[in-house]
């Protein structure tokens, strides 16, 4: 159906010819409402039968009545099979997040550790496509995971962790190697040989494999002892010893070689999903997710939406999640697609996948762990859910806004010297932390170092082309920038402030603001030591000091923290991209191939630079012209 047919059922919809007009095939349906917002998402096998079933007297639950009365536009696909339907369906949830709808919204990939293949394979974290050769182990649930995993390995196995860049750059042992956890294969302090055999017995420990490492590993002590290498032997002697300590900390005993077990835990319109994931006999680590789940929703649905939407990939048989997916799925109810799902997941894996949802013994055990850890989780979360909304209680009875506070927003601006100025605008609510609402500016064209430009720049990019008809109606600017915030605060203090005062009183002139947010300064006192910070109110410049125990003041202290590690984060990374950028790239008419010329032809960057016109000139492809530029631009003329 295209966009004009559902333009025109916005004014009625009349559900009567609609059902008249569908086919009873197997598809996937998109229900509008008037402002032509994907509403819900839903599959069939006979899709006359099913969207008939929404216009009947006796609807059944509250959530579906208060579906049909929004319908204004059905769009209907047709599928081949139930399980195109069953993908389709998960992909435009994914898509459109639409509001009746169980909304998983965690969609990143995964992390792993990735040994490398290299004369001296590196192990470190991947993250994204599997492009770089060598071998991957994982998945895991959390970044978190993986760095506990690699300070672990770096204990037991002294192999390197570092950068091929740092590694080739090194003429000396590093830190790493004085610690006894690299073997410094950067300037061949061990030999090929034995490097490799560390390599190979990290593979077997990550394989799950420890007992046959340490078998291996007590076979080298005697060895070594025998040929009375003893400091050798006693390095092996250590070896064991922590691998045997960790072995009783992770080994998994039983059945459970590769599986993901899945908790469940609601409390009232809340709901917690856990996953507990297992690969060779190890836990690797878990993660909690919260949907977004409507009313009147059973257990059963929130399951089968949670496993459709987490493991199943993006297009039709693209297996871009084929290494996420274990052999076996613990599931806590039974569901209605089981059968479908599992036959679906086993064809994007490559191999066979099985759900159960029926489980005794071992796999109950872990079923309670991870309902236990669910229920943890969420009890956490409300925690934190409650002391934000302390804090934004007490903040707001230091400022008395009638309407209370619900969205607040924080400014900050991080360069060196002038240079690579980034500016952030970081958002909170009282759920906390907005991180999809975050944003960093490049600021440019102000001078070097001028704080008071760069933040004028940064609130002009964040709410210069506002106006009072976008905050309620649609327009071209995205949902985050049509927010206006209850207060702004400034980092800096009374000369920030005042920037900050001048936009908004030219924007609300301009634009026809009715209302601005409270701007507040946040200037640091005298020894920058937390506690002593000092509000400064807008109009005013009334100076508030609260007291260090001041919940109002730890909200205002965690803000002004989070925008100021926002800034200071964009910032290192453009600096770093600076760095690595050559100082030909600037120059006009200097292409890749040109500066590769250069550099080969006259021995490196540092000859480039000395070199005269002349020299320049004989470069094959560089005529007098780009010369002369060349050279005044190295020479700042």
């Amino acid at each position: 159906m295209s966009a004009s047919d559902i333009t025109a059922q916005v004014a009625t919809f009349d559900s009567e010819a609609f059902i008249n007009s569908v086919t009873e095939q197997a598809g996937v349906y998109r229900m509008y409402n008037g402002e032509q917002t994907v509403i819900y998402v839903g599959k069939a096998k006979q899709l006359k039968k099913r969207l008939a079933s929404y216009f009947r007297k006796d609807v059944g639950s509250v959530k579906t009545q208060a579906l049909v009365k929004q319908i204004c536009a059905i769009d209907v696909t047709v599928t081949h099979t139930e399980g195109e339907a069953l993908i389709l369906e998960n992909n435009y949830i994914k898509k459109y997040q639409p509001k009746y709808n169980i909304l998983l919204r965690d969609d990143k990939s995964y992390p792993y550790l990735l040994i490398t293949d290299h004369k001296h394979p590196k192990l470190g974290l991947h993250r994204g496509g599997k492009r770089v050769k060598g071998n991957y182990f994982g998945p895991y649930p959390t970044v978190g995971a993986v760095w506990e995993s690699l300070r672990l390995m770096q204990k037991i196995f002294p192999i390197r962790q570092c950068e091929d860049s740092y590694y080739r750059a090194r003429s000396r042992p590093c830190l790493q190697h004085q610690l006894g956890r690299c073997l410094a294969p950067c300037v061949d302090k061990v030999s090929a040989r034995e490097y490799q055999q560390q390599v190979d017995l990290a593979k077997l420990f990550l394989k799950g494999k420890s007992s046959m490492v340490i078998e291996q590993l007590v076979a080298k002590m005697e060895s070594a002892s025998k040929e009375l290498q003893f400091e050798q032997a006693a390095k092996f002697r250590d070896q064991i010893a922590t691998l045997r300590k960790v072995q009783q900390q992770q080994f998994v005993s039983g059945i459970a070689a590769e599986m993901d077990v899945i908790g469940i835990h609601r409390l009232k319109s809340q709901t917690c999903i856990h996953l507990l994931c297992i690969r060779d006999h190890k836990i690797l680590g878990s993660k909690s997710y919260f949907p977004v789940v409507p009313n009147e929703t059973n257990d059963d649905d929130i399951i089968q939406a949670f496993i459709g939407q987490h493991y199943l990939g993006n297009e039709l048989g693209n297996g871009q999640n084929e290494g996420n997916i274990p052999k076996e799925i613990v599931a806590p109810y039974d569901f209605e697609q089981v059968k479908e799902l599992a036959a679906l997941l086993s064809k994007q894996a490559e191999h066979e996948v099985k759900i159960s949802t029926k489980s005794r013994s071992e796999r109950r055990q872990y079923l309670k762990l991870a309902a236990t850890n669910a229920q943890t989780a969420l009890i956490t979360r409300n925690s934190h859910k409650e002391s934000m909304q302390a804090r934004f209680v007490a903040l707001n009875e230091v400022f008395e806004l009638t309407n209370g506070i619900g969205r607040i927003e924080c400014f900050d601006i991080s360069h060196t010297m002038g240079q690579q100025t980034i500016a952030s605008n970081v958002v909170f609510t009282q759920a906390g932390p907005l991180k999809s609402d975050y944003r960093r500016y490049n600021v440019y064209g102000i001078t070097p170092g001028d704080d008071y430009a760069a933040m004028a720049f940064a609130l002009n990019k964040r709410y210069g082309k506002l106006k009072a008809s976008d905050i309620e109606e649609s327009s071209t600017l995205s949902d985050a920038q049509k927010k206006l915030p209850d207060i702004v605060f400034i980092d800096g203090g009374k000369g920030q402030l005042a920037k900050a005062e001048e936009f908004f009183a030219q924007l609300s002139l301009k634009q026809g603001l009715d209302k601005i947010p409270l701007l507040v300064g946040v200037a640091k006192g005298e020894s920058r030591k937390p506690g002593l910070e000092t509000l400064i109110l807008a109009g005013s410049h009334q100076l508030i000091s609260l007291p260090a125990t001041s919940p109002a003041l730890h909200l205002v202290q965690h803000i002004r923290d989070e925008s100021h590690r926002f800034a200071i984060a964009g910032h290192r990374a453009k600096r770093q991209k600076a760095s690595k950028k050559s100082i030909l790239e600037s120059i006009e008419g200097v292409g890749a191939k040109k500066r590769q010329v250069l550099l080969s032809h006259l021995g490196g960057i540092q000859e480039v630079k000395n070199a005269d016109i002349t020299e320049l000139e004989k470069v094959p492809g560089i005529s007098k012209v780009l010369a002369q530029n060349i050279y005044d631009a190295l020479h700042n003329k």
